[in-house]
Order: C-alpha cells, then sequence, then structure tokens
C-alpha cells in the first residue's frame, strides 16, 4: 500500500511537470493564422453568448466588422503576446471596462515557485499617479519609500509616456469615458507593466529628483527585509531576539486580548498588508478638526458594516455638519456594501438598482465552470450543482424574451436610523469605477452631494459585472474574463455612456505633487470656510 502511495504520488508530479512543459511550449511557439482565427471566434463566440448588453455601445454591424477584420488581417504565424497585443483592441471595442484579456505567461515548477515563497517583490508595492505626462512615486515600502515623490524618467529602455500610450490601446472604459485611461493606467501601472512583460526577477527603473538623475533596480527580497525601513528598525529587531522576557499569565492574556482588538480593528477598515494600508479611514478634518473625512478605497475587504455603523454613530455624537465621502481611485466592489452606505445618506426609502439583465437562467454555472477554474471549484459546482440551479431559477424571471436576475440590492430598503443629514462632497475621478460609480450615481441623482474632481470612469446608467466569467482560448491561452450581469442603476440619464460629472472639476498638477499639495480638498476646506 505504501508502494502504490508513492507511485501515485510520483504519478502526479509526473503529470504536473509534463503539463507545465507542455502549456510554456504552447504559449511560447508561433501559433498558425488558422489558429489564431479560430481563438478570435472563440472570443467572439463566447461575447455573445455571455454578455448582455454587448452591442450597448458598439453596434452590431460594427462589431462584427471589426473582428472579421481582425481574422482577415492574419497572414502570418504569430506569438500568444502579439497575437494578445492585436486582440486586445477588438475585445476594447465592446467599450465595457470590465471585458478584458490577458496575455498567458509562463508557468513555473513547484521547486521554481519555492524560491520565492517566502520573498516580495517590491515592484508590486509601488504606487503611482500619471500627470501632465509623467509618472510619480506615491508610495512604496521599505527602503523604496525614499523615492516617495520622485518622477520615473523610464522603466527599464522605455518611457513612462510610451508605455501608458501602448496600455490604454489595451483596455476599455465603459461607454464613451476618457478619465478613465491615463487615471487607471496610472495608478496600476505595475499591474499592467507586469501583465504586459510576465514575471520579471528584477526591473530597472530610472528616477528623477530635483536635478538628478538615479536609476534603481528593483529586487525580489525576503518579506521581512522588504519590511525594514531604517538601521533603527535593524537595530531594534536585534534587541529583541537578544531579549528574551518571560511573561506571566496575565501578561499572555493581555497580549491575546490586544492581538484580537488589532484583528478586529484591521476587519473593520479593510488592512492591506502589502501595502501597509487600509481600505477604509476616517478622520476629522479642517481648521477646528470638526469636518468629517472617509476615504473608501475599494468596497471589497474586511467587515464594513461595523465600520460605517461605528464612524456614523461618531459623526451623529459629535454633531459634525460637514462630511467629505473620498471615492477617488476606488476601483469598485461590493454592490451589498454600497448599498449599506447609502443608507447613511438617505431619509427616505430607496432602491440601489435595477433587476439585473443575463442570458440565461444559471448565471452563476458559468462563473464557476470554465476552462480558468480550478479543478476544486469545478469539482465543488458540480456537487452543488442542483442547489445553485435552483437558487437561480428561484432568483431569475422572464419578460418578455429578457432574463432578469433579482439582486439583493435591486429592493426596496429603508434608510439608516443613524442617517446623516448634513452638507456632503463627494470627491471621484477616472479611477472612480464600477461600485463606486454606481453610488455616485444614487448620490448625484438624489441631489445629496457636491462632486468635487473629475467625470467618474464608471458609467452613470451602470455596467455588465456581477457574476465574473473566465474563458481561456484554446490556442494562444489567452485569458478573456467578462461580466455576466447588466448592473443598471435605478437613475438613467441621456446620453448614455458617460460617468457621473463634477460640479466643481479639478486636475490635479506636477504642481501639486511637488509641493505635496491636494487641490481637491483644500478646494472644499476653502468653500466650507467661505459658507460659513
Amino acid at each position: 500500500m505504501h508502494i502504490k502511495s508513492l507511485l501515485f504520488i510520483a504519478s502526479i508530479i509526473f503529470t504536473s511537470c509534463s503539463s507545465i512543459k507542455k502549456y510554456n511550449e504552447q504559449i511560447s511557439k508561433l501559433h498558425s493564422p488558422q489558429e489564431l482565427r479560430e481563438d478570435v471566434d472563440a472570443a467572439y463566440n463566447q461575447l455573445k453568448k455571455y454578455h448582455p448588453r454587448l452591442y450597448q455601445y458598439t453596434p452590431k454591424e460594427q462589431m462584427d466588422f471589426k473582428f472579421d477584420s481582425l481574422k482577415n488581417a492574419i497572414k502570418t504565424p504569430l506569438s500568444s503576446r502579439d497575437f494578445y497585443e492585436k486582440l486586445a483592441p477588438v475585445v476594447g471595442s465592446v467599450r465595457q471596462g470590465h471585458v478584458s484579456i490577458s496575455p498567458p505567461n509562463i508557468k513555473r515548477s513547484r521547486k521554481e515557485r519555492k524560491n520565492y515563497k517566502d520573498k516580495a517583490f517590491a515592484f508590486n508595492t509601488m504606487d503611482f499617479e500619471y500627470l501632465e505626462n509623467t509618472l510619480w512615486l506615491t508610495n512604496a515600502k521599505g527602503k523604496e519609500s525614499l523615492l516617495i515623490g520622485s518622477e520615473v524618467a523610464a522603466v527599464e529602455d522605455k518611457t513612462p509616456k510610451e508605455l501608458i500610450e501602448k496600455y490604454n490601446t489595451l483596455i476599455a472604459s465603459d461607454g464613451f469615458n476618457k478619465t478613465l485611461f491615463d487615471g487607471i493606467v496610472g495608478s496600476r501601472f505595475t499591474r499592467y507593466y507586469l501583465k504586459n512583460n510576465g514575471f520579471q526577477d528584477s526591473i530597472h527603473v530610472t528616477f528623477k529628483n530635483t536635478d538628478s538623475i538615479f536609476t534603481r533596480t528593483i529586487l525580489w527580497k525576503k518579506k521581512k527585509d522588504a519590511k525594514e525601513n531604517s538601521k533603527d528598525s535593524i537595530a531594534n529587531d536585534s534587541i529583541d531576539k537578544l531579549v528574551v522576557k518571560k511573561l506571566t499569565k496575565e501578561e499572555r492574556k493581555a497580549e491575546r486580548t490586544a492581538e484580537r482588538l488589532k484583528r478586529k480593528y484591521n476587519s473593520k477598515r479593510g488592512y492591506i498588508e502589502s501595502k501597509n494600508e487600509y481600505t477604509r479611514t476616517f478622520d476629522l478634518i479642517g481648521a477646528d478638526s470638526l469636518v468629517a473625512y472617509m476615504k473608501i478605497r475599494g468596497f471589497s475587504n474586511g467587515n464594513p458594516e461595523d465600520f460605517y455603523a461605528e464612524s456614523f454613530k461618531t459623526i451623529d455624537s459629535l454633531g459634525v455638519k460637514t462630511m467629505i465621502l473620498d471615492l477617488r481611485n476606488n476601483g469598485g466592489g461590493s454592490l451589498d456594501e454600497i448599498d449599506n452606505l447609502y443608507s447613511y445618506f438617505t431619509e427616505t426609502p430607496y432602491t440601489l438598482v435595477e433587476p439585473s439583465e443575463v442570458t440565461t437562467r444559471i448565471p452563476f454555472l458559468p462563473s464557476f465552470v470554465n476552462n480558468t477554474s480550478p479543478v476544486f471549484l469545478k469539482g465543488l459546482a458540480i456537487v452543488f450543482a442542483p442547489v445553485i440551479i435552483t437558487h437561480n431559477l428561484l432568483k431569475t424571471k422572464k419578460i418578455d424574451g429578457t432574463i432578469y436576475y433579482r439582486l439583493k440590492s435591486s429592493k426596496e430598503h429603508k434608510p439608516n436610523p443613524q442617517n446623516y443629514k448634513g452638507k456632503l462632497y463627494v470627491l471621484i475621478n477616472g479611477n472612480s469605477f464600477s461600485a463606486s460609480s454606481i453610488l455616485s450615481t444614487q448620490l448625484k441623482a438624489t441631489n445629496k452631494a457636491t462632486f468635487v474632481g473629475q467625470e467618474t470612469g464608471g458609467a452613470y446608467n451602470g455596467t455588465v459585472a456581477g457574476i465574473m466569467k473566465g474563458y481561456e482560448l484554446p490556442n494562444s491561452k489567452i485569458v478573456m474574463r467578462l461580466g455576466l450581469m447588466q448592473i443598471e442603476t435605478f437613475y438613467n440619464v441621456e446620453p448614455d455612456g458617460f460617468g457621473v460629472t463634477v460640479d466643481k472639476e479639478i486636475i490635479p498638477t506636477r504642481a501639486d505633487r511637488e509641493a505635496k499639495r491636494d487641490p481637491e480638498i483644500d478646494w472644499i476646506l476653502n468653500d466650507i470656510k467661505s459658507n460659513e
């Protein structure tokens, strides 16, 4: 029995190694024109089968022409990555930001992955902003934090302008909006760079700071080393290792209590360890510290209900009359979270979104069971298929030939008893997308706030997202990702295809960043003061 088990494990390892080798050979070779045309058809067929509003912004005739033109233009063999750069703009013509494709990357063996298990790539923790054709480093960890505020002159042998102009041809915003492009590619520069270049052992970045220009090699480091910011922290670590103190029973209990409270605190605010920051923050700012400032970086992780309950209780107890809700660079997330948040800004019952249009009565199954899903997820989906199907059938309804899925957010909800009744300012920009744009629509349509910044990257009337489906093209192994639900806002405007606009447009400049100014918040604080 023991020998059989070893043979079984060995066969799995051998099969896995063989599979990795076969996959890497597949994505590295040149694919014939016929294979690539098959992939073009496969991508378009997936869109036609599952996308509920495929021709919302681009008519079918134009879309057919774009896909046919691409097929006709493929005359010679191409690598997967070269094909990706030709296919991405065509898929982008759907004009839906949640529809995207990604080039395949070389898979690594278990041994190769083990070499990086306890390491972190500093490039992944860097945040950037693109202003006036200039890329700025806005956040970093470890020793790289000393570079914050520096201008990026080059990454390897390319200027940021060259790279961002290229990346902008490979993505789409919702509808005809323009503010998303430079903003999102700037703020997610590391993600787009690695997506389009694959795994990197190191990256050479040339920085410009005042009159000096220097090149820094960004490497993989041990996670512990990556967190060290100074010699003092290293020295303190050494002291901690030397001094071993035996704790009393009461001290151990106090330590466990402190750790539990810390976890609870981090959960409410959605702590992001890789960036050492919180998804949600709340503070009191202004000359007299009576302006509530809530920054929400995304609607995804942590325990938001407790955070909002705690924050608005504080606002109410202090009698705060002015609040700033900062949704800049918020890429979206949970509808349930924005539903909960909006309940604090209204005194009347409300509905956030309409029932969602879908193409099938069982929209969850294509999401779970597709050729990009892990084997264990497919197995779970098969086991629970009767439950999933029953749930989906109860949640969907066909009306005049169109299938609708009833989301929790499409029901009428009551305002939160702790609702805020004071003056509200909302900060938005081109990176305010998806759920953050839907929340902005609700606040805008009900005249709840003054909007400052730039038009949202997400459309006013909604987006196609909700449930996401992945699909790997058969030959090139390019992965396409698309939304399966039309998330339609309760309030619509014409023309369709544009974002939530602002009452006061403010576009940050290089001078603002060099002086470490936040012009949008400065304007709001001045506006508050002038209206006192």
